[in-house]
Parts: structure tokens; C-alpha cells; sequence
């Protein structure tokens, strides 16, 4: 089993494409500003967990998945931001996965731990 089997890391990187499609309507002046922090952000998550996953030691993999998780909160955080500046509606669609990835990191989060206390 590699990373690509992980469903969290198959979401994260739908995650990715609508963060892409999403910021491609943002004014040219976000370039380096905003559409950067975002996009860096999105490919951060997949990256970690891949990287996590390809460690070879459960302790490492977490580290990993924490950092993921603060990517996760990253975008949500910049998606309010262009929300309150007019850029875009956070909509439930966007809003969901974000949810449904949280939980699932968590939730693997949870079971790495469990393994590592046995």
C-alpha cells in the first residue's frame, strides 16, 4: 500500500484542482499575494501526506499529517479571507471537502497513534 491508495490523499488532491480552477479567477495584483499562498498551500497537503506516507516510521508519518493539517487550516483561513475581501463565496461544495479532509486526517492521525502506543 503507497500513498495513492490513501483516500485522503486522492480528496487532497481534488482539493488541489479546485483551489487551482477557484484562484484563476482572482485579480492578477493576488499573483504573488493571496493566489500564491493558496495554491502553495493546497499542494502542500497532498505532499505531506505522500511524504508521510513514504517515511517508514509511523512517528514520522504523523509529524507529516500535522503538518497537512496546517495546510488544511491555511486554506480555510485564506478562502475566509478572500471571502471578506469580495474574491469569492466559500461556498458548502468547498467548505465540505475541507470538512470531509479535516476529519479524515484525524481520523488517521487517531489510528497511527494507537498503532504506535501498542
Amino acid at each position: 500500500m503507497t500513498h495513492k491508495d490513501l483516500e485522503v490523499y486522492k480528496l487532497s488532491l481534488n482539493l488541489v484542482e479546485d483551489i487551482y480552477k477557484l484562484t484563476e479567477d482572482f485579480p492578477s495584483s493576488e499573483n504573488f499575494g493571496l493566489t500564491s499562498q493558496l495554491r502553495r498551500a493546497a499542494v502542500s497537503l497532498p505532499s505531506n501526506v505522500a511524504e508521510g506516507s513514504s517515511r517508514g516510521s509511523t512517528k514520522d508519518f504523523i509529524r507529516f499529517l500535522n503538518i497537512a493539517s496546517g495546510s488544511l487550516s491555511e486554506i480555510e483561513t485564506q478562502l475566509v479571507i478572500a471571502e471578506r475581501i469580495g474574491y469569492i463565496t466559500f461556498d458548502g461544495a468547498l467548505q465540505n471537502n475541507i470538512i470531509t479532509v479535516r476529519k479524515m486526517l484525524y481520523r488517521l492521525k487517531q489510528g497511527l497513534t494507537k498503532k504506535l502506543s501498542k
